[in-house]
């Protein structure tokens, strides 16, 4: 097995999903955050260490506009969100990557910043990509209001009643953000300043925790407008309604090409979530405990789908869809059957393989779910250091038996169909993110980029036929250097069984929405909402602990939210 990827498959490998099932993109596109979610990970983490946050600067007009910085100490090192509040003319608000303006924009900062610190990225935070950043920037953001939301919480909090619930219910959030960057991503720090870090070494956990923090800066911005607005009528938020307020954001085609050039990285997330399904299906039987946690967690997502809906009716069709059948199914977490049937989840498991995915991969988290703290353990191994280097001693016989052994589902392709290479990725030259072509259509293809995994595949199996067996990797290369690319990934992923995604992402077929989706869910979002194939809308951390919640000793139990 690679170095780099987990080491759970031999803990739980008779009953681990077969990658065949698991890593085709419609069943990734039916993907439901799970315990090990990011988000998850990061409200445990703070919850056992009792973080505080502190409000150190709130410097803000009657309009909500200015400077705050929130405070927190995460395994003796303390972190800062810095916020900036600036008005935005209706014009310039849009949730695309290329807008140059926002309602509000954040740096995480590793530390506590002084008033030159602080002025210095009030200079730069609110313009983004354009500012100039240093070392001890850890992440990058920004957010826009939901306008309409917004003002009818400030409204409705100024003359001393809550918000509707059910506006609250179709919105879910006050501020939406448009990028969440981190990583060295415009002279920020590097990802290695915080992989060795205890606390936030996890995948995106500083990521996670900025947006965590955005969310508490968002309660503070709209309670302070509407007392600002009626400070004799004020009332602050009703801690329920508090809880089930999340972030929304927005989410496009940049983030697709993620899973297919960290393949390492998406097999470490994969075999940890498959690992805990194995752990909990081998179970031969369930407590008394366990069975109420099944029901209770079986009525709680049939809620969680009544108040999901969308304005995209593909999707809204799936969840009527799966609202209907879950309802339908609840009768399979009868505890007098469940007593009586060995190994009660493998039975629903396999139950489930007559229905459709989306029914599958929503049983797949209840279970995970339903096992609570079992698993948590597995959290710690989802990072990767490094996804691998080439091995230019290997024999052509073993690089061949590697290609057999894990890329039928490459070989199996016919590129000579126009359908299997309708699309091409590039980067946009713009914004220098990806973007997703027709090539029949549009001009770029010479820019593609190299995501056609199983085209590569294709075209080394077709080199190697003629070449000794017994040749060396880098003597094969001497003469084939364009394949270095696809050998190296091919070593690398030969101990990494989800390391790749089992299906052509040419094909007209590919909905960058399904890969969306699947990476979004392992972050911990809920509510996806679809305003095309190609983008999304997302909420984070709602029904979530707030930081008050936490500092008095809440804990992580906000699988699917609910507002009550």
């Amino acid at each position: 097995m690679s170095s780099q990827a987990l080491d759970f498959a031999a803990e739980a490998a008779p009953a681990l999903r077969s990658p065949d099932v698991v890593m085709r993109l419609e069943r990734m596109g039916a993907s439901f955050p799970t315990r090990l979610s990011f988000l998850r990970s990061l409200i445990r983490r703070l919850a056992t260490s009792g973080a505080a946050v502190r409000r150190a600067v709130w410097d803000m007009d009657d309009l909500g506009f200015g400077d705050a910085v929130y405070t927190l100490t995460v395994s003796g090192h303390d972190y800062s969100l810095v916020a900036f509040s600036c008005p935005l003319a209706d014009e310039q608000r849009s949730d695309r990557v290329i807008a140059e303006a926002w309602d509000t924009s954040y740096v995480l900062y590793d530390g506590i910043p002084d008033g030159a610190e602080i002025s210095r990225l009030r200079e730069n935070a609110p313009r983004q990509e354009a500012g100039r950043f240093g070392p001890r920037d850890l992440v990058l953001s920004r957010a826009n209001k939901s306008v309409r939301f917004f003002e009818h919480v400030v409204d409705s909090l100024a003359h001393g009643r809550q918000p509707d619930r059910r506006r609250l219910g179709e919105v879910g959030y006050l501020l939406r953000t448009t990028a969440v960057y981190g990583n060295g991503k415009f002279g920020i720090a590097d990802r290695f300043v915080l992989a060795e870090r205890e606390g936030l070494g996890g995948p995106f956990q500083a990521e996670m925790l900025t947006v965590w923090l955005i969310r508490e800066f968002s309660y503070d911005l709209v309670e302070h407008v509407a007392r600002r607005r009626a400070p004799k009528t004020f009332v602050p938020l009703a801690p329920d309604l508090r809880r089930h307020i999340g972030v929304g954001n927005s989410t496009g085609l940049g983030m697709a090409p993620f899973l297919a050039n960290h393949p390492v990285l998406l097999n470490n997330w994969v075999l940890a979530r498959e690992t805990a399904l194995a752990r909990i299906r081998s179970k031969p039987c369930l407590s008394a405990i366990e069975l109420e946690r099944l029901a209770a967690l079986w009525r709680q997502a049939a809620r969680h789908l009544d108040q999901w809906s969308v304005e995209d009716s593909t999707l809204m069709e799936r969840i009527r869809r799966l609202r209907g059948d879950w309802a339908e199914a609840q009768a399979w977490t009868d505890p007098a059957r469940l007593l009586a049937t060995p190994f009660p989840v493998a039975a629903l498991l396999d139950r489930s393989q007559s229905l459709w995915v989306d029914f599958q991969e929503l049983l797949v988290a209840l279970v995970i779910e339903m096992a609570g703290a079992q698993n948590d353990d597995l959290a710690q191994g989802m990072a990767a250091a490094r996804e691998g280097a080439l091995q230019p001693g290997m024999r052509l016989a073993a690089l061949r038996a590697l290609v057999r052994e894990h890329y039928r589902w490459a070989t199996a392709i016919d590129f000579e169909a126009p359908a299997q290479t309708a699309q091409f990725w590039y980067v946009s030259e713009e914004k220098l993110e990806p973007r997703l072509g027709r090539r029949a259509d549009e001009p770029g293809e010479e820019l593609e980029l190299p995501l056609d995994i199983a085209r590569q595949v294709q075209r080394l199996a077709a080199d190697l036929e003629d070449a000794p067996e017994t040749e060396t990797v880098a003597a094969f290369l001497a003469r084939f250097p364009w394949h270095r690319h696809v050998v190296r990934r091919i070593q690398t992923t030969a101990g990494a069984p989800y390391a790749e995604i089992r299906d052509n992402l040419l094909s007209d077929r590919c909905l960058p929405i399904d890969m969306l989706r699947c990476k979004l869910a392992f972050f911990g979002a809920s509510k996806f909402d679809p305003r095309s194939d190609r983008w999304t809308r997302i909420t984070l951390f709602q029904g979530a602990p707030t930081a008050g919640e936490i500092a008095a000793g809440e804990t992580d139990d906000c699988w699917l939210p609910v507002l009550p």
